[in-house]
């Protein structure tokens, strides 16, 4: 049955009250801030205060890269017995599917890793890095901060922070576009239970590699067992700090799958079973590939 013309009248004066009492009721709400933002998250803009809502975009091909490290990004014992071969290191070499290749970046890059280096030298590396105004930076280092002649001589935890934090800040303050990717350091305990199956590598062990977790490696009474496991423990911390300080840094990306990865005798060198072999290197460049290309 059809309402009447004035009953008809009286609805549609009704309906238009509520819509005015509801529309000033959301835009009293919104004005407070109790609707969440429309905006979305992902996109980066300027907000109404004329800040940026995010940092700087990450970019997943940089044309240039500059390599810090240690033995690993040096490519020793890659090539050939107790001997650097940076022509095979993951992040920067040019005789294998490194990183530079896969991104082409190739003609621009430049390894400043040292065998050897500590936490504590990672400062000159970056400062030697930022005069070339590279757009990628690439950080593998820890390991022989746990590798020393005994655990009392490993790096304190504490100090593996703050001149990784200083480290990081010099390079910001150089040059604050350039990105970072910071690779977790190895299991170096994974490693001595994959190498000591091997006679000759025990034997290249004894002149000094990684003594640490190393030394006595058949050796599998208390202490000793011991002895690996606060290696272990070590390694674990400092992964930690890499973690957390990256974390704080808008264009830097930490990488746990090196300390993840388990590496098939193929990817160890085979003069000494420790360091990665060419294999092994592509390996590593891989994995900071699918990192950094990521979205």
């Amino acid at each position: 049955m059809r309402a009447s013309a004035p009953r008809r009248k009286q609805r549609t004066t009704a309906s238009m009250r509520t819509g005015v009492v509801l529309l000033t009721t959301a835009a009293v709400m919104s004005s407070a801030g109790c609707f969440g933002s429309s905006e979305d998250p992902s996109r980066s803009g300027p907000s109404r205060g004329g800040k940026h809502a995010e940092g700087p975009a990450w970019n997943t091909r940089p044309s240039s890269i500059a390599s810090l490290g240690d033995s690993i990004t040096r490519g020793f014992d890659a090539c050939s017995v107790l001997s650097d071969c940076p022509r095979v290191s993951w992040s920067t070499g040019s005789d294998v599917d490194s990183l530079a290749q896969r991104l082409r970046s190739g003609a621009r890059s430049w390894n400043y890793a040292k065998t050897g280096a500590v936490m504590a030298d990672l400062p000159g590396q970056m400062e030697a890095a930022a005069t070339r105004k590279p757009q990628l930076v690439t950080v593998m280092i820890g390991s022989n901060d746990a590798c020393r002649d005994s655990v009392a001589d490993m790096t304190p935890t504490d100090e593996f922070r703050s001149v990784f934090t200083s480290a990081l800040t010099r390079l910001r303050r150089e040059v604050p576009k350039t990105q970072v990717y910071v690779a977790s350091v190895p299991d170096l305990k994974r490693l001595w239970s994959q190498g000591r199956k091997n006679v000759l590598g025990r034997q290249i062990w004894k002149l000094g590699i990684c003594p640490s977790m190393l030394k006595d490696s058949d050796a599998m009474d208390a202490a000793s067992t011991e002895r690996r496991q606060r290696v272990d423990d070590q390694v674990d911390d400092y992964n930690k700090v890499l973690k957390d300080v990256c974390g704080k840094d808008p264009l830097c990306r930490y990488d746990d799958a090196v300390h993840k990865y388990r590496f098939t005798e193929r990817e160890l060198s085979k003069w000494d079973w420790f360091h990665p072999s060419k294999a092994g290197q592509q390996r590593l460049a891989a994995m900071a590939y699918r990192r950094i290309t990521s979205p």
